[in-house]
């Protein structure tokens, strides 16, 4: 049945000794902490815990739809995670129901409730990209990735809110509504897959998908405190998703765990014949990560090499995500890892060089929203007057901006001065990873400068909400894998606001950063990352 929220209890982490000169993180005296010696359970798939209940009988599939059903309609009118929810949730409960019952096989996803992002395409249910131009559009097909969860019995129950075609990082450039963050109903959830975090963290779906351009999904993870998963570029076909930034654009997955999240991205990952730029790669069977914490060795990590980026620790992070950043650290060097510092040169250039690239690509993509190809139509009395209108009206405030800004860094004269010099830096970021990833198994970092913001708190202030992205942007233009887990609390709201780790690894390595971050959630005390905010439900 669905979980209840408690309010968190405070964190116990192992104490941490500032970096030296030397680079290396110095050895803890305190010995290695007992690892079962939680005073809270280590937290537990949803989705494992779901399918031994179904096949065991202890539930049905209709019973846990009607719970998540019943907590959305009670959490919404605060949270404003969904602009739809599915009218088929209970009649593709009782088909698996009714399949359980037969003897027959049901898919790894069967009964799971999951929420996607409001630009990735369902079969006649609304996907507006949370944008005038989109709205009522009922698209004729699945994106891969969703035809995949229902193919493996996942139960797709509703359209996350977003940023505008995933052109925000707190979910207010939404055409439709503003969505609240659990933990704190005065503060923006992330963006732009902020419906989709905020969902998994109360507890309205037990994953959900969103969509990751610069951080969308790592951003607003940290923020809500759940585990968000970017892929490595190609890992996850684009098929069905809504084109952004095509060079950039990953589909992601959300969970309250990093086993949920990983199985989700097992579901949705693999070749796809419709997406040329999806990869033939292998993927790994990521369920095989998952122990249980009883059976870890003392130091279950001995010997990885964890490289903590020096410049995220600088001039611009708050302090708190600093000191939870890093006694991150020690806690990893507890597990046995070796964490040392190691410098990104060309870490301050990524900020700019994405701006230009995504408004740049997206300047072109939605260029076919034009009110004739594809949008709503305003009708005009001549062709250019029927674009302008349309568009006018179809597109928000922060899309026109981006556009705009994307249109001229590609115009005759400065082309070069632009967006050919930000691929050039693109390509130096790339050389920086691989010249760090090359020394060290995986690198961390915080995956924002800030806990969650006040909403309206920034919404006045574009420049200050794009510096919110620098810690997530280079690792899309260096197309590498991220998974971000919250790794502690900072002073904010009701109780806390929970503040999120970033572990980078190297490309299509989507398994080590899975084995990592489960062995961190699980050994991590006292952590109850579960929004305090909310009414409980039986």
């Amino acid at each position: 049945m669905l979980s209840t929220l408690q309010p968190p209890r405070s964190l116990t982490l192992l104490p941490f000794r500032r970096l030296h000169t030397s680079k290396t993180i110095a050895s803890l005296s305190s010995p290695s902490p007992t690892l079962d010696a939680s005073p809270i359970s280590p937290p537990q798939s949803q989705i494992l815990t779901t399918r031994r209940s179904l096949l065991s009988g202890e539930t049905t599939a209709s019973e846990i739809a009607k719970s998540y059903l019943s907590r959305i309609r009670l959490t919404e009118p605060q949270l404003k995670c969904f602009l739809h929810v599915s009218e088929n949730v209970l009649r593709e409960a009782q088909e698996i129901d009714r399949r359980i019952s037969r003897g027959e096989e049901v898919g790894p996803l069967a009964g799971v409730v999951i929420g996607v992002k409001d630009n990735i395409c369902t079969e006649g249910m609304p996907s507006t990209a949370a944008s005038r131009i989109l709205e009522h559009y009922r698209p004729p097909f699945d994106a891969t990735a969703v035809r995949k969860v229902k193919e493996m019995g996942g139960i797709v129950v509703g359209k996350t809110n977003m940023d505008e075609f995933g052109m925000g990082s707190t979910t207010e450039a939404s055409a439709f509504q503003v969505t609240a963050n659990p933990w704190d109903l005065t503060r923006v959830p992330g963006g732009s897959s902020g419906g989709s975090a905020a969902a998994v963290a109360a507890r309205q779906s037990m994953v959900s998908l969103g969509s990751d351009t610069g951080g969308s999904v790592r951003q607003p993870a940290s923020f809500c405190g759940v585990v968000g998963l970017k892929p490595t570029y190609g890992r996850v076909s684009r098929f069905g998703l809504m084109a952004y930034a095509s060079s950039l654009d990953v589909i992601g997955c959300f969970g309250s765990t990093v086993a949920d999240a990983g199985m989700l991205l097992h579901a949705v990952s693999g070749y796809d014949k419709f997406d040329s730029t999806s990869s033939k790669q292998d993927v790994p069977e990521f369920e095989s990560q998952f122990l249980s914490v009883d059976s870890f060795e003392s130091e279950p990590l001995k010997g990885l090499r964890v490289g903590l980026i020096r410049e995220t620790l600088e001039e611009g992070v708050d302090s708190g995500v600093r000191s939870a950043t890093q006694e991150a650290a020690s806690h990893l060097e507890a597990l046995g890892c070796v964490v040392t510092e190691v410098s990104l040169p060309s870490f301050s250039l990524g900020l700019p060089a994405y701006y230009v690239i995504a408004s740049s690509e997206s300047s072109s993509n939605l260029s076919r929203y034009d009110g004739v190809r594809y949008g709503n139509q305003v009708m005009a009395d001549e062709l250019n007057k029927l674009y302008e209108c349309s568009r006018g009206q179809g597109f928000g405030g922060e899309v026109k901006m981006r556009i705009l800004m994307g249109t001229y860094a590609l115009s005759a004269g400065y082309y070069d001065a632009y967006y050919k010099r930000a691929q050039q830096v693109r390509t130096l970021i790339r050389k920086d990873f691989k010249a760090a990833l090359d020394q060290n198994d995986i690198l961390i970092s915080p995956a924002a400068p800030s806990a969650a913001y006040k909403i309206g708190e920034k919404k006045d202030d574009p420049l200050a909400m794009y510096a919110g992205d620098i810690m997530t942007v280079n690792v899309n233009l260096a197309g590498l894998p991220a998974i971000v887990l919250p790794c502690g609390l900072v002073e904010g709201g009701p109780s806390g606001l929970p503040v999120g780790l970033q572990m980078i690894g190297a490309a299509f390595d989507e398994e080590k950063l899975l084995k990592v971050g489960h062995i961190f959630e699980q050994t991590l005390k006292g952590s109850g990352f579960v929004p305090p905010t909310l009414p409980n439900v039986a």
